[in-house]
């Protein structure tokens, strides 16, 4: 039997990069033909924990965090929509998209976990924001995104009025924080190793491989 890979990925449902990251990791996951030596887990990153619940205009929202003007931002939308597109993922920008608050999408992807359906509802609900035009603190979305991947909805959604399950993202969130985590995607292999940003396909094949002998 050969060990697996921990990979952990942590990593925001409304960050465009994180999506990218991890269609880069699992292209090279596929290409190395290493399914069924990998075990993903991911982990909780609010990148605007203070968001309200009506969430922002995106282009207001980018302007004032990141000071980018409306120009930077629409070359730098053109760049994700591209390597999207190169990934088989559809990034649909427009002028009044909203960011949303994501506490609760991450209280419902520990629940998924216990059913090994996080990447599902991961990539369900990133498909819901970047690909749809759906705002994913709404609970009639969330509910629409856990019917789709096939976990119980009713169960599901009680966890955001449970204290416990609150507490435990807030606990995994000051974790990675106080691990020195402060942007996402960041991609931990087998609780050593570290590496962040979207890398390139080949770059994962690399430290995959490597990490495979280390195992070895």
């Amino acid at each position: 039997m050969k060990k697996s890979i921990k990979i952990d990925i942590v990593s925001d449902v409304v960050c465009p990069w994180c999506t990218i990251g991890y269609k880069r990791l699992e292209k090279a996951i596929a290409e190395l033909g290493i399914q069924d030596q990998v075990e993903i887990e991911w982990q909780p990153f609010e990148l605007n924990p203070n968001m309200p619940a009506e969430g922002q205009n995106v282009q207001e929202h980018i302007a004032e965090k990141y000071g980018a003007t409306l120009e930077q931002q629409k070359e730098s939308q053109k760049q994700m929509v591209v390597a999207g597109a190169e990934l088989g993922f559809t990034f649909d920008y427009f002028d009044d998209m909203r960011m949303a608050n994501t506490f609760n999408a991450h209280v419902l992807l520990e629940y998924a976990k216990e059913f090994d359906k996080q990447t599902d509802l991961k990539m369900q609900l990133t498909k819901a924001f970047f690909s749809e035009r759906k705002d994913v603190s709404k609970e009639d979305v969330l509910r629409e995104a856990l019917l789709e991947v096939g976990l119980n909805v009713e169960e599901a959604l009680a966890k955001l009025y449970n204290e416990e399950a609150r507490k435990e993202v807030r606990t995994k969130q000051d974790y990675w924080k106080n691990l020195g985590v402060n942007s996402v995607p960041t991609i931990v292999l087998n609780n050593k190793s570290a590496i962040t940003g979207a890398q390139p396909v080949d770059v994962f094949k690399q430290i995959l491989s490597e990490a495979i002998k280390e195992n070895n």
